[in-house]
């Protein structure tokens, strides 16, 4: 519970309904709000297990931060971060040391493949990419986004 209230990464269903996160949720922006809602299965639809988060973590900081500092563009540090993931994930599948509830790895296809399927399922991601990414930005009420997570 601790990592969680400090690092406010939830990894666990049971985290984020726990007592001491309801007590926070005023003042953590929406974000107590949302895990609980049925929105978050739209964006994470795996749920907030990780498997060996750890080691993960541990990549997903080295991507961050070879893209902020120009070491790898942003879809070269994506790209290199699926890769490692994909590793570390294919020996704990091997491994079975997980069980029932470790990864379980899918056949290798490409972004279109994921995407209509993704579309199919009614989820919302992986998108393909847009003509422009550099649109204009939109506000949208905050009290208006609370609710629409809600009534997910």
């Amino acid at each position: 519970m601790k990592k969680s209230h400090v690092g406010l990464t939830l990894i666990r269903e049971s985290t984020i309904q726990h007592d001491s996160f309801t007590e926070r949720a005023p003042e953590l922006g929406g974000l107590v709000e949302f895990y609980r809602s049925p929105a978050r299965v739209q964006w994470t639809p795996t749920g907030t297990n990780v498997p060996d988060y750890p080691k993960l973590a541990q990549l997903w900081w080295q991507a961050i931060g070879d893209a902020s500092s120009g070491a790898k563009t942003a879809q070269e540090a994506m790209d290199s971060l699926c890769a490692e993931q994909e590793q570390v994930l294919s020996r704990l599948e091997r491994a079975g040391i997980q069980g029932d509830i470790g990864p379980k790895l899918a056949e290798e296809h490409d972004l279109e493949y994921w995407n209509k399927d993704a579309v199919e399922k009614g989820n919302l991601a992986p998108q393909l990419k847009i003509e422009n990414e550099k649109e204009e930005p939109i506000t949208i009420n905050y009290d208006e986004l609370v609710k629409s997570w809600n009534d997910s």
